[in-house]
């Protein structure tokens, strides 16, 4: 299978689950709106949700993909079991520890870490530690659910470890739908939200380790011993703990910031959500793909195989993301007010989520390329420079934010954010070229140079576009709406893809045979039936 349909094969399994992600969260702003539960549930959310993002997603996998990429490549699936069995019985008892620890101090985290901010108000800061203390578990399941996802990415089996997140999404759908025709009241619905978090992480915990076993990884649960792999391990997850936690910490101080203006934890989660569909869907499918292959690459002593697969990796990176990013830049008002605005959000929620949103697209690119070039750093086992580049981007994060949050509010964190992206960017790919460990093809720059121009050109016809039917869509009906919508984006895609494949600027070869793989799954779905 080549690297595009990889990359294709992740990203559709990553759609679906943003697609979800966009239906709970249209329906928590038609449920809940903007107020104190919205806030205490993203609050809630976002603490467990950060330590699986340093301890699961972040610094272990980065570290536990590479070492039992290369125990399959040199010592077969005997190795790698043996391994992976030694690091479940470590990961395991750390996670027991640390989910004891936080759901007893809990009060203590949100009142000095999650949320200070809250603590003037009684109600949401109760809230938000009774929440806090549902969803913590979550970590426990997910951090498995990272460690069984990077095995089944290090064998090449990608779909089912990118689709079990929409367990998620389809719980918590299912919650918001029952309880907006039972017409609960918005803290009832919170709480049963925070168990449907505590639940989902189960359900792909179960998942996950079916499909394990039935690769052959019969992984069991043993007692906790520090062998020298477990060992390189902790060595490599230290720096990129250190990364990782630098990075939320950086999420986490903006968040804090934040809170200090009402509704700005919901108006900033509901501008995230749209902006990470193609951060998630492009992002994931790089960083998912790309660290195996890439450790495998270089494993194997193949050179000409690693610049392949971070060439095409850059291609396929920005010629999805940066016309993303323009659109969204050129019509966030237009989205937002789809999406969200009914029942509880109102049009001045749409206003104030539009312009977070505009400023988190201007770093979407930045996001999607530190996807691409980090890997091949973690694949080297160098885990300090990303660090390093990573306190840098937090400093400037943070002293942006502080500077712009007087003046431009909630706003501000969005942009400081944007900033703070490009400079790790700019470090990662500046590093990697002076260390010649990559330098673009001329291919790769003249196709770079044409998705700029072809995406310059849609973002010019989306703007005129919109001038034209903004007037008559934002206080139209739903269906109005999203025929407007839809039509104004479906003529800027019409205008980058043909600017795009007819320059040569996406492959037109990777692009046939995509759509051949579509059509050919898509008739035997219909055999099937």
């Amino acid at each position: 299978m080549s690297l595009v349909r990889k990359f294709a094969s992740v990203g559709s399994a990553v759609m679906a689950s943003r697609v979800f992600g966009f239906v709970r969260e249209a329906l928590i702003a038609a449920a809940l709106g903007v107020g104190a539960v919205t806030d205490a549930f993203y609050a809630a959310f976002m603490f467990p949700n950060m330590f699986r993002r340093i301890f699961a997603e972040g610094a272990f996998n980065t570290a536990f993909v590479p070492l039992f990429a290369k125990e399959l490549e040199g010592g077969g699936q005997a190795a790698a079991r043996r391994f992976a069995e030694d690091v479940l019985a470590v990961l395991m008892t750390a996670l027991l520890a640390l989910s004891a620890v936080a759901i007893l101090l809990m009060p203590f985290l949100v009142d000095t870490v999650i949320a200070p901010g809250f603590s003037d108000t009684p109600e949401k800061f109760d809230l938000t530690v009774a929440m806090t203390r549902i969803m913590f578990p979550y970590l426990f399941c997910m951090s498995l659910v990272a460690m069984l996802s990077g095995v089944l990415n290090s064998m090449r089996r990608f779909f089912l470890a990118a689709i079990v997140p929409v367990l998620l999404n389809v719980v918590l759908i299912a919650i918001l739908a029952a309880a907006i025709v039972a017409d609960l009241e918005p803290r009832a619905t919170g709480f049963w939200l925070a168990w449907g978090v505590f639940a989902s992480g189960f359900a792909q915990l179960f998942f996950l380790v079916r499909g394990v076993r039935a690769e052959g990884l019969n992984v069991s649960v043993r007692l906790p011993r520090l062998t020298p792999g477990v060992k390189r391990l902790l060595v490599l997850m230290g720096p990129a703990v250190l990364t990782g936690g630098i990075m939320q910490i950086n999420l986490m101080v903006g968040r804090i910031i934040a809170s200090a203006q009402d509704g700005a934890f919901g108006i900033l989660n509901f501008a995230d959500r749209i902006n990470q569909l193609p951060l998630g869907v492009i992002g994931a499918a790089v960083g998912v793909v790309l660290l195996p292959e890439l450790s495998r690459a270089l494993k194997g002593g193949d050179a000409a195989d690693v610049q392949h697969l971070q060439n095409r990796s850059l291609e396929f990176a920005l010629a999805l993301t940066l016309p993303a990013a323009i659109g969204l830049i050129m019509m966030p008002d237009l989205i937002v007010n789809l999406l969200y605005e009914r029942g509880a959000f109102t049009a001045l929620d749409t206003a104030m989520t539009a312009a977070a949103l505009a400023a988190f697209a201007a770093g979407l690119p930045a996001y999607v390329l530190i996807k691409v070039f980090q890997p091949s750093f973690f694949a080297r086992e160098d885990m300090k420079t990303p660090m390093w580049f990573a306190i840098a981007t937090v400093v400037v994060n943070i002293a942006a934010s502080l500077i712009l949050f007087p003046t431009y509010g909630h706003v501000a964190i969005a942009v400081a954010s944007s900033i703070a992206a490009w400079l790790n960017f700019a470090l990662l790919a500046g590093t990697l070229w002076r260390r010649n460990h990559f330098r673009p093809s001329p291919a790769t720059l003249r196709r770079v140079a044409l998705i700029v121009f072809a995406s310059v050109a849609m973002g010019a016809a989306v703007w005129w576009l919109r001038g034209q039917v903004a007037g008559s869509l934002l206080g139209a009906t739903l269906v109005v709406r999203l025929a407007g919508v839809a039509g104004v984006i479906l003529a800027g895609a019409v205008v980058y893809f043909a600017i795009a494949v007819g320059t040569g600027a996406i492959d037109r070869g990777e692009l046939a045979g995509l759509v051949r793989r579509r059509r050919a799954s898509t008739a035997r779905v219909a055999d099937s039936e």
